[in-house]
């Protein structure tokens, strides 16, 4: 690494504010939070870099999975028994209990926001329709607009934050968690597009910042998903936890060779109502591979369409739709991304392959979303919760956004009660961090940290990585990204080389398989006052109480 560093950026603030809570993002966890935080009493400022809608919510298309009660056979024990079966061991069971069974309340609460679901009508009375998706045993999954749900609860929840007059400060980029001499948080410093710093003073902040697609050179996540959050918690000295575990969607829309950035996803929930997987000679992908076929856990059915593309030196397999009911109609979104690359879904296979698409790990968190930072509060993908272990399952990722969001804004609530007084913000230089080229991160991930890694693939990208880096203080909003995605790249190297099996979505070829000795393992990932990054290993079930 460089160690020629440059002090740019490392001048006073241009303005200074307070709030009592800062939300940083405006997904489906932040502005849920945000929102039960304002009507709680608390003056709430939501901080995000770009547009209140360019998050990843709005992309999310199978729906939200939760048992409302009205599925025969159906019931919160089914959803957790097939939570902690996708979960490869490392299910934190009671707190994946607590969220699935809060479910119910989240969801109401979402409709009174005003999101619309799909329903149907049994002749007596109309009910929410249901789909299935990869390692569901019931149909419980809900969704709206056949296959856009995240836009629906992205639309709801901006259209509650327009009635209800919240802060909403947009287009500034946040680079700091302030903290005092005693470890607390005193606020958050943001720089806008020009790269003036600005800071609100409050004491306590909320990430929910969403995920770290940007790591890769592919990805089913919009631009922003940049590892912010990651970068953030781990400076504020918080812990992060299972950061290996990137799950990659098994089904990518492949728009061509030189695909880069976000890839239209090909919702699961389309094999939940009959599309099968071929392969580019005709062969189902997953016979033979899991009971369920392509309704598989996502880690499972990845892994096959990588082997199989591997095998047969393809670019992708195919998705054949053409037998589902009403498809282009069920599914407008994948209709209109499939007929953008002039694929007819109703009577064409479409082209899939897997893209990096969540975070399963994160920042350590319990159930109402506290850190072990004094003030610091993280919810959403950002979060590592326990409820996702080493694979997420399908349609649980709205739902804790939804459940943790309003848990979290209760939680600070209550922390907040009473008198308080609020400290002085750190008045330090900043000081400054590694930054990598982007491009070269991103291929150097791809190459080494995709699906099937072993020891040599690890240690390369980060050399790679750290060859390609230099040492700034970082001034503007690209800076910024590039700084967070750096350290999560060396987080998530690191963890997944300390790993030495395979379980749910971390795939080492050199480890093929599950090792009893990492069942309950999760590891963990902080930093030092130097900057340094230490691996640790913990009881999953740390953390994540109920």
């Amino acid at each position: 690494m460089s160690r020629d560093a440059e002090r740019s950026g490392a001048g006073p603030s241009t303005w200074e504010a307070t709030a009592d809570l800062v939300v940083v993002g405006s997904g489906v966890a932040g502005l849920t939070a945000a929102l039960a935080a304002q009507r709680a009493g608390l003056r709430v400022v939501v901080v995000t870099k770009d547009a209140p809608d360019e998050g990843s919510t709005r992309w999310a298309q199978g729906g939200i999975a939760v048992v409302l009660g009205d599925v025969t056979g159906d019931s919160v024990e089914a959803h957790l028994a097939d939570t902690l079966a996708a979960g490869g061991g490392l299910v934190d069971a009671g707190a994946a209990r607590a969220i699935l069974a809060a479910g119910p309340a989240a969801v109401a609460g979402l409709r009174a926001e005003g999101a619309v679901f799909d329903a149907v009508s049994d002749g007596r009375a109309a009910r929410l329709a249901r789909t299935r998706e990869g390692g569901h045993s019931a149909l419980r999954v809900v969704h709206a607009g056949g296959d856009a749900t995240g836009a629906e609860v992205q639309r709801a929840l901006l259209g509650a934050t327009s009635r209800a007059a919240l802060t909403v400060l947009a287009g500034h980029a946040a680079t700091v968690v302030l903290t005092g001499s005693d470890g607390a948080v005193r606020g958050l410093e943001v720089r806008d597009g020009d790269g003036r710093a600005g800071r609100l003073a409050a004491p306590a902040v909320l990430l929910a910042t969403g995920g770290v697609g940007g790591l890769y050179e592919t990805t089913t996540n919009p631009a922003v998903a940049t590892a912010d959050g990651w970068a953030l918690a781990l400076h504020a000295g918080a812990v992060l936890a299972d950061v290996e575990f990137v799950q990659f969607h098994p089904t990518a829309l492949y728009t061509g060779a030189a695909t880069h950035g976000r890839a239209p996803l090909v919702t699961e929930a389309l094999r939940g109502e009959g599309a099968v997987l071929r392969d580019t000679a005709g062969a189902s992908v997953t016979a033979g591979v899991h009971p369920l076929g392509d309704l598989a856990p996502r880690d499972v059915v990845a892994a096959a369409i990588t082997r199989r593309i591997a095998q047969l030196g393809a670019e992708h397999v195919w998705l054949d739709a053409t037998g589902v009911p009403d498809v282009v109609t069920r599914f407008p979104t994948v209709a209109a991304s499939c007929a953008a690359i002039g694929v007819d879904l109703a009577r064409d296979p479409v082209p899939v392959r897997p893209a990096a698409h969540y975070s399963c790990g994160g920042v350590v968190t319990d159930t109402h979303g506290r850190t072990g930072v004094t003030g610091l509060w993280a919810a959403g993908e950002v979060a590592r919760t326990g409820l996702h272990g080493a694979n997420r399952l399908a349609s649980n990722s709205l739902l804790e956004g939804l459940v943790t969001g309003r848990r979290a804004a209760k939680d600070v609530a209550a922390a907040l009660a009473g008198p308080r007084a609020l400290g002085r913000l750190d008045a330090s230089a900043p000081r400054p961090v590694a930054v990598a080229d982007r491009a070269v991160l991103q291929a150097a991930m791809t190459r080494g940290a995709g699906i099937g890694r072993d020891a040599a693939g690890l240690a390369a990208a980060s050399d790679a990585i750290e060859a390609a880096s230099t040492l700034i203080v970082p001034s503007t909003r690209s800076q910024a990204e590039d700084a967070a995605l750096t350290l999560a790249a060396h987080a998530l190297l690191a963890a997944a080389g300390s790993r030495t099996e395979t379980r749910g979505c971390h795939v080492r070829t050199d480890h093929a398989v599950t090792d009893d000795h990492w069942q309950r393992a999760s590891s963990t990932v902080v930093l030092d006052g130097d900057g340094r990054l230490h691996v640790g290993i913990t009881d999953a079930r740390h953390g994540g109480a109920a």
